[in-house]
């Protein structure tokens, strides 16, 4: 049985993901798998390739780069949902101008009102040094609020290292 929410954080290339995909297959339903990316270049569309290789027909793919509240208001509660990432997703509101206090609280009102299990994945981006331009700086920022309201939001929050989930909140069921 998977907690109402999931919050699901690592570095780059941390294993995150496929923590977080193994974690909601692990309900033994059909799960959805809404999608944050844009695969705008060769090297992302390497990565985002990567992800899809993983999946198979017991995934159900909702791509969608900035609005979640509608894919995740229309899941049925018996289809978890694992959101890949947020950290696409305020790229994306970034990159769009996008007002982040509002879109941020769209998305944890939508996380909230979601009739089915939750599992979004996130990265961290704090432990780095201080980027040299405004934008990153800004960008550093923002995740950094991002992340803290979405591991307040969740029942169960894992930090993933080296492939090794480590429970920050809540415990694993």
């Amino acid at each position: 049985m998977l907690p109402t929410g999931t919050f699901v954080l690592g570095g780059a290339a941390s294993g995150k993901s496929e923590w977080a995909e193994n974690f909601v297959l692990s309900s033994g339903l059909k799960v959805a798998y809404l999608a944050t990316g844009r695969a705008e270049d060769d090297e992302t569309r390497f990565r985002v390739d990567a992800h899809k290789a993983r999946r198979d027909d017991r995934w159900m793919t909702i791509e969608e780069p900035l609005d979640l509240a509608d894919p995740l208001a229309t899941l049925a509660p018996d289809m978890p949902v694992l959101v890949d990432c947020a950290t696409m997703w305020l790229s994306n509101q970034m990159m769009a101008d996008a007002d982040i206090a509002v879109a941020t609280e769209n998305l944890l009102e939508a996380l909230r009102s979601c009739p089915a299990p939750w599992v979004i994945v996130s990265n961290e981006v704090g432990h780095g040094i201080v980027p040299d331009n405004k934008l990153a700086r800004r960008f550093r920022e923002a995740q950094g609020r991002l992340n803290i309201a979405l591991a307040r939001e969740a029942d169960l929050a894992v930090m993933v290292v080296a492939g090794l989930p480590q429970v920050l909140k809540g415990t694993l069921p």
